[in-house]
């Protein structure tokens, strides 16, 4: 291996999804270069669908109160992004990851209060000092979402390259309307996620969670390589 895919490498598997962050602030060059790097990022025909509301300070704190208060409306309706029934070798990975996460937090299954007040930290950006709230235009197909998904992913490794650390959250698309008014969305856009940015609070026993993926053997198939 040379020493550049070495270091890409490095960086790559050196990416969690952090939980608890530290306040040491992040500065905003840091911040545009990181998106600089990402808008590098592959898209159908270059239509780079991506739009990013970059928040700190008071302002992600206004965004993270208006979202607590709705948090605690129990009428709210809950967001399924996943299927019901989840076919079972998904289901038994969330699982594990449930029962690694939750035990990290020393909360118990049965504990529904401790639960929903941990999930309840998405909405402040697990204390990072950086919150960004992610759009897609609705008009846009499933493929559109796929170029997004390569966004996000090399703006989590371009963090990294930077000693930075981040976690990407679904949980905010439950809030369409309440983000949408607060930050003054365009129209026809809709909410894909969130993502916390900053530094890992590395004494954190949630943040040393090692969640296990599946071997290459487990979900690649190859042929004709060999000839």
């Amino acid at each position: 291996m040379n020493s550049d895919a070495y270091i890409v490498d490095s960086v790559i598997r050196s990416r969690k999804a952090v939980r608890v962050f530290r306040p040491d602030a992040v500065s905003k060059e840091d911040v545009i270069a990181i998106l600089d790097v990402a808008r590098t990022a592959p898209s159908n025909s270059n239509t780079q669908p991506w739009r990013v509301h970059v928040l700190g300070g008071h302002f992600k704190q206004q965004l993270s109160d208006a979202l607590a208060t709705a948090y605690a409306d129990v009428t709210h309706p809950p967001l399924q992004h996943m299927p019901e029934p989840l076919p079972d070798s998904f289901r038994s990975r969330q699982e594990d990851f449930g029962v690694r996460y939750y035990g990290a937090l020393r909360i118990d299954k049965t504990d529904v209060v401790a639960r929903s007040r941990a999930t309840g930290r998405n909405f402040d950006f697990f204390g990072a000092p950086v919150g960004m709230i992610f759009t897609v235009d609705a008009c846009l197909k499933k493929y559109s979402w796929l170029d997004y998904g390569l966004f996000l992913q090399t703006i989590m490794i371009a963090a990294r390259s930077r000693g930075l650390d981040t976690c990407p959250q679904v949980s905010f698309a439950r809030y369409q309307t309440v983000i949408a008014n607060h930050l003054q969305i365009e129209p026809g856009h809709e909410v894909v996620c969130g993502m916390s940015l900053g530094y890992a609070d590395n004494d954190s026993v949630v943040n040393r969670l090692n969640i296990p993926r599946e071997s290459v053997d487990r979900f690649a198939r190859f042929d004709g390589l060999d000839e």
